[in-house]
């Protein structure tokens, strides 16, 4: 699912302190077995994880914030917008009001959804319809933060992307795969969230998560687009001091079915 506010890239970063969950410890009960079944489904999981890296993140190279009016855009560093490859003067991105459109310079060779262009105008990532544009390994789309509008930059070939081989996982331990009661948010109760931008967005709540963990009480507040679709929390845990990324952790849930949801911290 394609997140509005929340992203794992420099684009958006989140922390909230939303809970302190144990961290993998010798004083944890004994674990329930892993069955071939549960092995299987996380191996699966963390295997989409690293494509989903590859294919969405790992590429970005670039943010570009539009000013007003014509931005050249190409290779040769006397661009506005300097790509770090491709055609030295590909063309102009033009900005008017918080409408973009793209015009290539003669001889430049681009597509959109596999058909050839030469120009036109560009639907951002908060549209039904967004416009990329294809340009050898090179991909761009429109992005619109608050009344900033600007570029995002992909290359498929990028270094990143080839030398990746995937983040270090904590070993299964089901003792963290809980069902947690849910509490549905009474009215319209929304959230402040910041960002790396420095916008702050007012999230809706739909609810939040229930449950013990290790005897302790915990709280998980739902973060999500769209709770019909799935859940989104972040938490921090005591991992986040030496081992895992300060700013907090990240976790999907199936949506709440009969009063409760199931969390699975093995997968955050």
């Amino acid at each position: 699912m394609t997140r509005r506010l929340i992203r794992l890239t420099a684009d958006v970063l989140i922390f909230s302190a939303l809970a302190a969950v144990h961290a993998i410890a010798g004083d944890t009960p004994a674990a329930p077995p892993i069955t071939a079944a549960d092995q299987q489904s996380f191996d699966k999981w963390k295997a989409e994880l690293v494509e989903n890296r590859k294919e969405k993140w790992l590429p970005l190279a670039g943010l570009f914030w539009l000013k007003p009016g014509k931005n050249s855009f190409g290779a040769d560093k006397h661009n506005v917008i300097v790509f770090p490859k491709g055609p030295d003067h590909a063309g102009w991105l033009i900005l008017q009001g918080k409408d973009v459109s793209v015009k290539l310079a003669p001889g430049v060779h681009a597509t959109v959804a596999g058909r050839p262009i030469t120009g036109g105008k560009m639907e951002p990532d908060i549209s039904t319809n967004v416009t990329i544009v294809e340009m050898g390994s090179l991909r761009f789309h429109l992005i619109v933060r608050g009344e900033r509008v600007g570029i995002r930059l992909k290359d498929l070939e990028s270094e990143a992307v080839r030398n990746y081989r995937g983040p270090d996982f904590f070993p299964l331990n089901m003792n963290y795969r809980v069902i947690a009661k849910w509490e549905p948010a009474e009215g319209n109760r929304t959230v402040d969230v910041p960002n790396v931008l420095g916008d702050v967005t007012p999230t809706p709540v739909s609810g939040t998560a229930v449950f013990k963990l290790n005897g302790q009480e915990v709280r998980l507040t739902d973060l999500s687009e769209d709770p019909k679709t799935s859940l989104f929390f972040v938490f921090n845990d005591f991992t986040s001091k030496t081992e895992t990324y300060p700013g907090g952790r990240f976790l999907d849930a199936e949506p709440a079915a009969n009063g409760t949801v199931v969390l699975d911290f093995n997968r955050s």
